[in-house]
């Protein structure tokens, strides 16, 4: 609408502004502007007639035009019903002067007619002009009105239409997932295969996983391997103000894909539309509600021999509604995890296509560097690390910067505007080297990897350690050590100086999390084996917004307790090591104030094979 709308306003401006030149025009062509003209008397015409300088003259009606001996151009009025003869020797002209002169007679154009049509025509022309630019916004506005409903699916692999450019090749880590996805390529590509054995392939394959995972990258994948059209549309898409209009797009989306099959049709943030309903939020006739009866509704008319598989992701499948994910539905569900270290060196490989590396890039270093991290995150790191190349006026990248990219995505830039007090850097050297010194010292903790007290994003200094093994359970022992670990800055502080500063305040939120994680949801207190369910971490319109506590008040009180004896359990445990190793403690702060950065290798030069030596006899 807003389009139509300037279309219409720049057109009448061009009209207008048209129409001003005309009528300049006319003005400049009627008034001989452009003429340098002099105007002359009778009298003093008649005088240069008897001085022989006229060469010509033009009688127009009561007008004349003059042209003199130097070719100068002069005009003069005579009376309309007297004759120019006559009117000359009325002035003194000779009779024999006057015949020397050429003499010519023009008819007087009459410009009324024109200028009475102008007048009437103009304002008509105008008009129509106006009325023509607003009967066609009201038809495109019509127009819209019936594509309102209209499904804004974005298609791919059809003839005219981009194609997918992705394959499995494109896709690294996912091997399983890959596995799964396969059958439902080889079934678009020969479906006859699974119709003669009377299989029926799932109708649709629900794709769930965290943010960046690649849901979407193994859909179009899916897409290229099969060569089929493939329909993409975000599940908010169908949403609108008016009812009625979700289903619709839903109706169009799943008649068009019935035309085009074999094809595929991907729905992503399935949880947009796709959430519980029932909920006594929005009514009965709930747009949202609406839209997803619509949905369940065409996935349920399939036939058996229909081509079309329906993809779809979200990372909040515990929202979705259980209809859409009976059999029938959304047959199979596939999980998307983070890729283990293997993985990600093999995401790695793919996102590097096209960057040029120096020869000391160690790949699978940066992948020991980056656990956790999603296809998407390591995208984004080797992005990073090609921009701080050509930041430094590099023409490859080399490891420093995909190490300096690791921190920078993890933590936030380097504030090097952040001057550091001598204060400041000495209280946080031993706060970083209270998380260092216990991390070292104590059983189940994390190797660290680097050590530093430049500030980075809302950091004012980090410890990063990097686990040797990627474990996916763990321990009630090692949850108190990596307690113990985010306590050790806290203690540290408290030992050294006496009391404690701001910058203990996320260590402390951490551990307070895992030790209520330890009581409420893995049992690991005394309390016993009981998951106590309480107000979630995050509220969403649905079935959780009503959701209360299944314990008492009494039960809560006991599970601070439990949570308090965790905490002291992990801080007497960091106290030991920090009051046992004090002066090692002393040696790596004061080698931070004066470096400010410590790397691996420098760092177990200062603590020796002792600290090894130690975590090793207390794991036997």
């Amino acid at each position: 609408m807003k389009k139509n709308t300037k279309s219409f306003s720049k057109n009448i401006a061009s009209f207008v502004l048209l129409l001003l030149a005309v009528v300049v025009l006319f003005g400049i062509i009627a008034s001989d502007i452009f003429r340098e003209v002099e105007e002359i008397s009778l009298p003093r015409l008649a005088e240069k007639v008897n001085e022989e300088k006229v060469e010509q003259i033009t009688v127009i009606g009561a007008n004349i035009e003059v042209v003199l001996e130097d070719e100068r151009v002069a005009t003069a009025k005579k009376e309309p019903d007297v004759s120019l003869f006559e009117s000359l020797t009325h002035w003194g002209a000779e009779p024999e002067q006057i015949r020397k002169v050429d003499i010519n007679f023009r008819e007087e154009p009459d410009w009324s007619f024109v200028l009475t049509l102008a007048i009437i025509a103009l304002p008509l022309l105008f008009l129509l002009f106006i009325f023509r630019s607003i009967f066609k916004q009201a038809k495109g506005g019509a127009m819209q009105a019936f594509d309102f409903s209209k499904a804004k699916a974005r298609v791919f692999g059809e003839e005219g239409t981009p194609k997918s450019g992705v394959t499995f090749n494109d896709v690294a880590g996912l091997e399983e997932v890959k596995e799964e996805l396969k059958e439902v390529v080889e079934f678009l590509k020969n479906p006859s295969k699974f119709l003669k054995l009377g299989a029926r392939i799932p109708k649709g394959v629900l794709l769930m996983g965290g943010p960046g995972t690649g849901k979407t990258l193994l859909a179009r994948a899916v897409a290229g391997e099969a060569n089929v059209p493939f329909f993409e549309i975000s599940g908010s898409e169908f949403i609108e103000m008016f009812v009625g209009v979700g289903s619709g797009r839903v109706r169009d989306l799943f008649s068009n894909a019935k035309k085009r099959q074999p094809c595929i049709v991907y729905i992503d943030e399935l949880d947009a539309i796709g959430r519980a309903r029932g909920t006594g939020l929005g009514g009965g006739h709930d747009e949202r509600e609406q839209t997803l009866n619509q949905i369940l509704s065409e996935m349920d008319g399939f036939q058996q021999d229909t081509k079309i598989v329906v993809l779809a992701s979200t990372n909040r499948p515990d929202v979705l509604d259980s209809a859409l994910l009976r059999p029938g539905r959304f047959d199979r569900k596939i999980t998307l995890d983070s890729p283990n270290k293997k993985s990600r060196e093999s995401v790695l490989r793919i996102h590097v296509k096209g960057k040029p590396l120096a020869p000391d890039v160690d790949l699978k270093e940066v992948a020991e560097r980056t656990p956790g991290f999603s296809g998407a995150d390591l995208s984004n790191l080797a992005n990073e690390a090609a921009l701080l190349a050509a930041r430094k006026n590099k023409t490859k990248t080399s490891q420093l910067e995909f190490l300096e990219a690791i921190e920078k995505v993890l933590l936030g830039p380097e504030r090097k505007s952040h001057a550091m007090s001598d204060k400041e850097k000495e209280l946080g050297a031993y706060h970083e080297a209270g998380h260092a010194v216990v991390s070292s010292f104590i059983p189940h903790a994390e190797p660290v990897r680097k050590i530093s007290i430049v500030a980075r994003g809302q950091a004012g200094g980090y410890t990063i350690k990097i686990p040797s093994e990627e474990n996916r359970i763990k321990r009630k022992s090692e949850f108190i050590s990596e307690m113990a670990v985010l306590l050790g800055g806290y203690v540290s502080e408290k030992k050294i100086f006496g009391e404690v500063s701001t910058g203990a305040v996320n260590d402390l939120e951490r551990a307070s999390a895992y030790a209520r994680k330890l009581v409420k949801e893995f049992g690991m207190s005394s309390l016993g084996p009981v998951h106590f369910r309480g107000e979630r971490e995050h509220v969403f319109l649905g079935r959780e917004i009503a959701e209360e506590k299944n314990y008492s008040e009494e039960t809560a009180a006991k599970i601070d307790r439990e949570v308090m004896l965790f905490i002291k359990e992990a801080v007497k445990q960091a106290e030991e090591i920090v009051k046992k190793r004090k002066k090692l403690l002393e040696k790596v702060a004061q080698t931070l104030i004066e470096k400010e950065t410590l790397e691996r290798e420098e760092y177990e030069k200062i603590i020796g094979k002792e600290a090894k030596k130690e975590k090793k006899g207390k794991k036997k």
